[in-house]
């Protein structure tokens, strides 16, 4: 693996199967009470510009079930929300820090920050990528199906952040991904073509339409998310119209395969982009998937600090 995860893209092929290899050990270890503390004496740094449930307690948990520790950072917390640069506070906590994990908006602040820190820097979120949860979303995937390569992935909904880390994802993977979005809210057109590139070599096919009928058709894993993003919240009663028909729901799985899986990284806004009978059908690969974020957060961790396991 490279140093640090900024992006789906800084992986391959052979990563992505690494990770999800370590974090089903890792998974298994944790079921098992067998110890597993190979970041012993480490020290996660967790700086948070966007508040989380999932992403604090699976990381603070994850590196204290590895044997270190989590110090929460809060914008509040450091001087970078108060004006200092970027690559002095990277600088700084490299000299503190073994791992940091940043959770923000603008993505050239992860990339500011990997490039100015001596220890691997994370991307937690932002407003283009999501790429832990999408490793988690993968690991999950595999999990039920057994694989990963030549299936089919429909995502209904916002082109956000996870369509983008989902467009490298599968495309690297071998993957069919489908997407149907409302006019105005396509996915990222950058990843879109990076996508198209890593599909020359991979054959997966890429889909963008707004149709989620045609994105559904055939597929082995449907996924959704929330019309409105964190940071969003004023644009809810607009994009609820936008998205009238986008909703995932029993009527729209029938167009899936039958034994179709439903994802869905939460939290989920019940009635709105997914109807409660859906969730509630696919609850134990949804909550899988939740969990997966602990595991495959635990490999990543694992992997970028190099330590022998």
């Amino acid at each position: 693996m490279n140093k640090h995860l900024t992006s789906m893209i800084d992986l391959t092929k052979e990563d992505i199967l690494d990770l999800i290899q370590l974090g089903e050990d890792l998974k298994f270890k944790r079921k098992n009470n067998i110890p597993h503390k190979y970041l012993e004496g480490k020290t996660l740094g967790m700086i948070f510009e966007k508040a989380s449930t999932r992403t604090r307690v699976s990381f603070e948990t994850g590196i204290f079930q590895l044997g270190g520790v989590g110090e929460f950072l809060s914008s509040n917390d450091l001087q970078i929300g108060r004006g200092e640069p970027i690559k002095d506070t990277a600088r700084v906590l490299s000299r503190y820090l073994d791992i940091i994990m940043i959770r923000t908006f603008k993505d050239e602040v992860v990339k500011e920050l990997a490039q100015y820190s001596s220890v691997p820097v994370i991307n937690a979120l932002t407003d283009n990528e999501h790429p832990c949860q999408v490793l988690a979303d993968l690991m999950t995937i595999k999990e039920y199906k057994g694989q990963l390569q030549g299936l089919k992935v429909a995502f209904i909904g916002d082109g956000n952040n996870m369509v983008n880390s989902y467009l490298i994802g599968c495309s690297i993977m071998g993957m069919d991904i489908s997407i149907a979005s409302p006019e105005g809210y396509k996915p990222n057109d950058f990843y879109v073509e990076k996508a198209k590139e890593y599909a020359k070599a991979t054959g997966s096919k890429i889909e963008i339409s707004n149709s989620p009928i045609a994105a559904t058709k055939d597929a082995d894993v449907v996924v959704t998310d929330v019309w409105a993003s964190m940071g969003q919240e004023s644009e809810a009663a607009e994009r609820i119209k936008a998205f009238k028909g986008f909703q995932v729901n029993m009527e729209l799985l029938s167009y899936a395969k039958k034994d179709a899986m439903v994802l869905h990284c939460l939290p989920a806004h019940r009635e709105e982009e997914i109807t409660d009978e859906v969730l509630e059908a696919h609850a134990n690969e949804i909550f899988d998937e939740a969990e997966n974020r602990l595991h495959i957060q635990k490999a990543i961790m694992v992997k970028l600090v190099e330590v022998n396991y």
